[in-house]
């Protein structure tokens, strides 16, 4: 089975590239998706976490974001005449904890997102799996009422676990009802980089219905950013700016290796 999202298919054919914004202004912002044209890129994520609204103020912080989130929308949609109209748009609150740029406490993180989703500003959203459960499912829920793609992810920026640790987090992922279930690792040796590729293959072979997104990070993962079609991740990140991640290589060089490993 495939997601589809504005006509992207998650789940079938090429990994499907997401570009990050990390610009810490709206201008900036809506930059960066000016510079798109041309990119090889199928979907964009915004990562709000980088976005120097005051956070101390919860309603002015969601209210910026919904706006944001939907002049993004707006200017994604005027992709169209070059080719590019109605790439999805991926809202993303990285916390500190997972390697982002803020804090933010599980109650305000959990309003947040399902106040984005509710107002309709988001097509797919990020949520942090291991967080508070009773928030996590929050946002499950209100993203789902919202017809909003849930992509849950998980994030360790200092090793690789066990194989079946990582296929474990995957299936709480699935079972949590995530849509689309997301592990990034990193890698102390290229061992680390096959038991991450293994465990992708391991999950997809046994639920092939369920879309997932895999990586291992830093330049000895780089990889399994490009493998993920003969491994069974559905998408990859890469770059037409600042990277997000570790590891990250520019959309036209990733897109390039993936075309090339397809043939």
């Amino acid at each position: 089975m495939t997601i589809s999202v504005r006509g992207t298919e998650l789940g079938s054919g090429r990994p499907k590239i997401i570009v990050p914004i990390t610009a810490k202004d709206l201008d900036g912002a809506l930059d960066a998706v000016g510079a798109l044209v041309g990119q090889d890129v199928d979907l964009v994520e915004w990562r709000i976490d980088y976005f120097r609204q005051d956070l101390t103020d919860l309603d002015a912080y969601q209210a910026a974001v919904i706006d944001g989130a939907q002049r993004l929308r707006g200017a994604l949609d005027e992709l169209a005449a070059d080719g590019q109209g109605g790439l999805p748009l991926l809202v993303t609150f990285r916390t500190a904890a997972e390697g982002g740029e803020r804090a933010i406490d599980d109650a305000d993180y959990a309003a947040l997102l399902s106040a984005v989703v509710a107002a309709g500003g988001a097509d797919l959203v990020d949520v942090e799996a291991f967080r508070d459960a009773e928030q996590v499912a929050a946002v499950i829920e209100a993203a789902h009422t919202a017809s909003t793609v849930v992509i849950a992810s998980n994030h360790d920026f200092h090793a690789t676990p066990a194989l079946e640790e990582i296929v474990g987090r995957l299936e709480r992922m699935r079972d949590m009802g995530a849509d689309v279930p997301k592990i990034a690792v990193m890698p102390q040796d290229p061992a680390d980089v096959l038991t991450l590729l293994r465990a992708t293959w391991d999950f997809h072979a046994a639920n092939p219905d369920t879309p997932i997104i895999t990586m291992s990070m830093g330049a000895t993962g780089v990889v399994s950013r490009v493998a993920g079609r003969t491994f069974g991740s559905a998408a990859t990140f890469g770059t037409a700016g600042a990277a997000s991640a570790p590891g990250q290589i520019p959309t036209g060089t990733l897109a390039q290796v993936m075309d090339a490993l397809s043939d």
